[in-house]
């Protein structure tokens, strides 16, 4: 199983985004500045939507309404567990820390992109690609992002860490399952279990935090 990003690494990887941002916007290249606000922003709404790669992929513009204040809905017409590819609805709201909304902003201004997919590559130039994010590249994205910002066990992470560390930290904040899954767009109770982490040694650790 992948290893799910908890919020404390969540945290230090936003927050050394938000130090390299500054700093390139101050004296680096262009590329490097667009490079880390498009990591902000997939990280963010990868984390906080609980999206899979192919999800977060699939994001185009003309799709993504943002309500100021309030949060953002991003309808994706196509994903693997809607068989009659009717297209799903996901909301994302704005929140006072570590906001997705204010991240996809950042990288919209940023790249000054109004159409066609929000995640794309971009050259040591600066330059944007046409093109969406591949899906399978972003088991390498995530894990060189995560080695740039000092993570340890960095190669461990996959493209569902993001999804499961969500999962992981909605269960630990008292959602119950069916919000979870309602939330996330899970069928099925046992596709939602295979996300959440019930090692008894992170357990017995929170059950030492609630005590102190």
């Amino acid at each position: 199983q992948a290893r799910p990003v908890e919020f404390d690494v969540l945290k230090h990887v936003s927050d050394w985004l938000d130090t390299e941002i500054a700093a390139e916007a101050a004296a680096g290249p262009r590329a490097n500045f667009l490079r880390r606000c498009r990591d902000q922003a997939m990280l963010r709404l990868g984390f906080w939507r609980g999206f899979r790669s192919d999800e977060l992929c699939r994001l185009q513009y003309e799709h993504v309404q943002v309500h100021q204040g309030a949060g953002m809905t991003c309808f994706i017409p196509r994903t693997k567990s809607d068989r009659a590819v009717l297209g799903q609805t996901f909301e994302c709201p704005a929140l006072s820390r570590l906001c997705p909304v204010e991240a996809f902003l950042a990288w919209q201004s940023a790249s000054g992109l109004k159409t066609g997919p929000v995640f794309r590559r971009v050259d040591r130039w600066g330059g944007i690609g046409l093109s969406a994010f591949a899906p399978g590249s972003v088991v390498p994205w995530l894990r060189a992002l995560f080695r740039d910002a000092g993570v340890e066990d960095s190669s461990l992470y996959t493209s569902h860490s993001l999804r499961r560390g969500f999962a992981n930290w909605a269960r630990d904040s008292g959602w119950d399952l069916k919000a979870l899954m309602d939330y996330v767009g899970w069928r099925d109770s046992n596709s939602a279990l295979r996300y959440l982490d019930n090692d008894t040694g992170r357990l017995a650790q929170r059950f030492e935090q609630l005590g102190s």
